[in-house]
């Protein structure tokens, strides 16, 4: 055998480094993997903080100006008033 696998000291000390890296439950490689993960829910955080801070923006105009809220609705749902025709234009790739 090695001369330094002798020495119980080290052995137990390779021992214990392996069992942290591998078996223990807070082992490096389940840590990695959890880091990696947390930092993506806090690029997730701040995309849907951006977007709650431009909805309430959105909002904000659509409940203050009646042209706004109508132009919104002719857009989006497809609203028309009772003498006018809609025309929906698909574009297909």
């Amino acid at each position: 055998m090695l001369p330094y696998v002798k020495n119980k000291f080290i052995l137990t000390i390779l021992i214990f480094i392996i069992w942290l890296l591998f078996f223990d439950h807070n082992n490096l490689i389940d840590r990695a993997k959890e880091l990696r993960h947390l930092r993506q829910l806090e690029k997730d955080k701040c995309y849907y903080i951006e977007r709650i801070d431009k909805d309430s923006k959105r909002l904000e105009q659509l409940k203050t100006n009646n042209k706004n809220m109508e132009k919104f609705a002719r857009e989006q749902y497809l609203m028309k008033k009772d003498n006018e025709d809609i025309f929906v234009i698909v574009e297909v790739d």
